[in-house]
């Protein structure tokens, strides 16, 4: 009986939407927003845990998942964490259904010095992005932004990591 009352716990602790509520409600307006619906779902796109491994990009706790509206796949979403210079930041990437990239967001920047990243002008460069596509690379297909270059190299990785990873999913049929 101890075995099966762990075991649902195990279950129902590793398979809960767990993104603080704090970032999940910042990721929520941005979605609705964009698709112009207040009416949307997530579901978590699961990730077998040997896939996991093998990708550079970490895909738990619902931060993969899909945007379902009136029973119709709108795209995809990924919320990631990446460093910055003494702390972490918290980005969106939203997907069309092929996994191209068609809005990126920084839901929360920490740092006092970078927060530039967070503009929309800036942000626009990833979009168009594709998993499997070409690798961005800094200075050449992102912009530097003066005072923010860790944030900058970093978002550019974190993306990057995101993209490659989506490709290696999909070529393994996890997606």
């Amino acid at each position: 009986m101890k075995i099966l009352v762990s075991l649902l716990v195990l279950f129902i602790a590793t398979s809960a939407f767990t993104i603080p509520e704090k970032i999940e409600k910042k990721a929520d307006k941005v979605i609705a927003k964009f698709y112009e619906t207040e009416s949307f779902s997530k579901q978590e796109v699961s990730i077998s845990e040997a896939m996991n491994e093998m990708t550079s990009a970490e895909f738990k706790d619902g931060n993969l998942f899909q945007i379902i509206s009136e029973n119709e796949r709108l795209g995809y979403g990924y919320i990631g964490t990446a460093p910055s210079k003494t702390a972490t930041y918290e980005y969106l990437i939203l997907f069309d259904s092929d996994f191209i990239i068609t809005k990126s967001k920084v839901l929360i920047y920490r740092e006092e010095y970078g927060g530039e990243i967070s503009s929309r002008r800036w942000l626009r460069q990833f979009d168009g992005a594709a998993a499997g596509g070409k690798e961005l690379k800094y200075n050449e297909d992102i912009i530097p932004i003066s005072g923010a270059t860790i944030s900058v190299r970093s978002m550019t990785r974190a993306i990057n990591e995101v993209l490659e990873s989506i490709m290696i999913l999909k070529t393994q049929k996890e997606l």
